[in-house]
């Protein structure tokens, strides 16, 4: 029997760093996009792209890299993808107009989607048994933990160097990392299996979304019923369904799509993107408040930020023990029920405190709904198509990011334009609170009606 690697979980160490990095990247940016917007003179939309454009991209290219690991080898597709991303962040922070930052974002984007899936690819072959199940909980808190700091690193950067260092660290990180993994990384073998890339699966999905992000970050200004709205909405509905046929049709399809007729599938995958909605939602309207409506430093901001990162982790630990004994439907329902109350709060009420207290309580209940969204999806998910399902949960996460944005901007439009009064709570920020509360709980509801009544194992991860 063939020795374990003994450098195997330095190998990990650095993998997951190299995901921190990438998971950062979605939420670092939360603190810095008021200074961003100062500096390059960014309008509503623009901004809300700079969110959108990098979850954008490493969602709905995802799936293709970890295709792309499967044919060409892992080793190859992870040092391209860090060096993409490394060289991108580079590009991101020297930005001096809008195209330069949206270019750099994008390129970030498809470097963390070759990246990711590859890395993880690394891990599962390298562990096996219960040092998986370890492997897999490193990687999986790496990624959440990167969520949670990265609003607090955002502010320490913004008010220390400038909101540019939110993109340069990754530069010594990853040129130290990829050093590293070049010496670490085993060979490996493409695979054998006959196959392709399908690019033009990956381009529709990606094309469908991003039309359905333009709609509705525009929605706010144009109107949520104008016909730009709902005839730019139903393109991507057209996009959506080329997607199905091309992948009913193609010798190699990105992904079955008969996995999402699963119920349980289905109930956890829906879970996670409305969950990550309501998080990246709520950095971003907490965020603006407390910068633009309160007159906040960022340094400031990113501290007040440090209750509802710990409430992420709190909340999934406290999920982590409940689920595999009431089961995931009612985790997932309470979890939903407790955001609801939490964001409902700022959305009535004004205040530093209050909106803190709001984000605490809702990000508790959110981190809840992750592990219900996850330990659903998982539970009746085969070991060989768990690679699958992981690809699909994340392409999710990701997408739920990028719509989140663009929704509460168009909803917040007036506050985060900065067109409100200053003497008032802002009618655009409660306008976003009400609506995030709306959508918590009406998922609180839909959790009871679409997610299986049984205990899920929580063996199953998310390793986002």
């Amino acid at each position: 029997m063939e020795e374990p690697d003994p450098r195997r979980w330095r190998l990990l160490g650095l993998l997951a760093v190299a995901q921190f990095m990438l998971i950062l990247d979605v939420t670092v940016v939360a603190i810095a996009l008021p200074n961003i917007e100062t500096d390059l003179q960014l309008g509503r939309e623009t901004l809300t792209w700079v969110v959108s454009a990098y979850t954008l991209m490493f969602g709905g290219l995802m799936l293709l890299g970890g295709r792309a690991a499967d044919l060409f080898g892992s080793r190859r597709v992870v040092l391209t993808g860090l060096i993409v991303f490394t060289l991108a962040s580079l590009i991101t922070g020297l930005a001096g107009s809008p195209e330069v930052l949206l270019g750099g974002r994008v390129a970030q984007g498809i470097g963390a989607a070759m990246l990711s899936p590859a890395a993880l690819s690394v891990v599962t072959r390298t562990f096996d048994g219960e040092e998986r199940n370890k492997a897999l909980g490193i990687w999986s808190a790496m990624g959440g933990g990167g969520s949670a700091i990265g609003v607090l690193l955002g502010g320490l950067l913004t008010a220390g160097p400038g909101w540019q260092w939110v993109f340069y660290i990754n530069l010594p990180i990853g040129l130290i990392v990829f050093t590293l993994l070049i010496r670490m990384l085993p060979a490996d073998r493409p695979s054998e299996q006959s196959g392709r890339l399908d690019v033009p699966g990956a381009l529709l999905v990606t094309a469908g979304t991003g039309t359905a992000i333009y709609a509705l970050i525009n929605a706010g200004d144009r109107g949520w019923l104008s016909a730009a709205t709902l005839g730019t909405l139903a393109g991507a509905v057209v996009l959506y369904g080329a997607f199905a046929w091309v992948q009913r049709t193609v010798r190699s399809p990105l992904m079955d799509l008969r996995i999402l007729a699963r119920r349980s599938v289905a109930a956890g995958t829906f879970m996670l993107l409305v969950a990550t909605a309501l998080m990246i939602s709520m950095f971003f309207l907490g965020s603006f408040y407390l910068q633009h409506f309160k007159q906040y430093g960022a340094l400031r901001t990113g501290l007040l930020f440090l209750p509802v990162a710990v409430a992420a982790i709190a909340g999934a630990h406290l999920a982590g023990q409940l689920v595999g004994r009431i089961g995931a439907r009612p985790v997932a329902m309470i979890g939903f029920v407790v955001t609801a109350l939490g964001v409902a709060v700022p959305a009535i009420w004004e205040g530093a405190v209050v909106i803190v207290i709001g984000m605490t309580v809702g990000t508790l209940g959110l981190g809840a709904a992750f592990v219900a969204a996850s330990t659903t999806t998982f539970a009746q998910v085969d070991h060989r198509e768990a690679g699958l399902a992981s690809g699909i949960l994340s392409t999710f996460h990701e997408f739920g990011a990028s719509l989140g944005v663009a929704v509460v901007s168009s909803v917040a439009a007036a506050s985060l334009a900065g067109t409100v009064s200053t003497g008032t709570v802002s009618t655009g920020f409660g306008r976003g609170f009400t609506f995030a509360a709306i959508t918590a709980a009406v998922a609180a509801v839909l959790a009871l009606v679409v997610v299986p009544a049984f205990k899920p194992s929580t063996g199953g991860v998310h390793v986002h």
